[in-house]
């Protein structure tokens, strides 16, 4: 709890996946993928209870394992194309305790932490903020990005010369995946998580989602593990 407002962690985790089957419990370097933003949820000095929505019964053995409450969680909300602001609204019409805030760490990004999970959440109560989503620096500047037309002519994103020095524009910023924060009295069906209000800026080094298997070789890498 932080200046008395209660906040709940939900970590949406299915059991099917394309790029990585399982991915949510495959083990790297002694524990499941989840577990690194459970271990995150729990370190937290804010959050006050964690809920893994789920379909899937070897996810839920380990949410089980790891002492986290599972909100079961209908197949019809655990397809490629169901939104997770659906899943978001079942787990709320599951509580039986109120809450003020919602945290959603998605389970694929295990770099993020309990410190930046608490600076954002500080940044939210201390200024009233209805939401927020991490961010990360772009690794690629708008000056640079191109689309090009059926014959094969480029146009620039920006309206202005490439020579223009990035300095002299303001940052960009690209949505993470890391974390979300919203106010549970603000929440519908048609809310856009993606669309949240304010930013909580992650280096670019905490900012690894893991979708396809070259994305868990880089973070066992970083674990140093060959």
């Amino acid at each position: 709890m932080y200046r008395g407002r209660k906040i709940l962690a939900v970590v949406p985790a299915r059991g099917g996946s394309k790029g990585i089957p399982h991915k949510n419990i495959v083990e790297v370097k002694g524990k499941e993928l989840m577990v690194y933003t459970l271990d995150a949820a729990k370190s937290s000095e804010y959050i006050d209870d964690i809920v893994v929505s789920t379909d899937d019964l070897l996810i839920e053995k380990v949410a089980v394992r790891e002492n986290v409450r599972v909100i079961k969680r209908p197949a019809e909300l655990a397809q490629d194309t169901s939104k997770t602001i659906d899943t978001v609204m079942h787990v709320i019409g599951n509580l039986d305790v109120q809450y003020e805030y919602l945290v959603l760490l998605q389970p694929t990004q295990p770099l993020r932490n309990s410190t930046h999970i608490d600076e954002a959440i500080r940044l939210v109560i201390d200024n009233n903020y209805p939401s927020l989503l991490s961010v990360s620096p772009v690794k690629d500047h708008p000056l640079l990005i191109r689309q090009m037309d059926t014959s094969g002519k480029l146009s620039s994103m920006l309206s202005c010369q490439s020579t223009v020095r990035r300095q002299d524009f303001p940052n960009y910023y690209v949505v993470n995946g890391a974390i979300y924060i919203n106010r549970i009295c603000d929440l519908t069906a048609d809310t856009s998580l993606n669309d949240n209000l304010y930013g909580y800026e992650m280096p670019s080094e905490f900012d690894l989602d893991i979708d396809e298997e070259k994305d868990l070789v880089i973070f066992k890498a970083m674990l140093g593990i060959v």
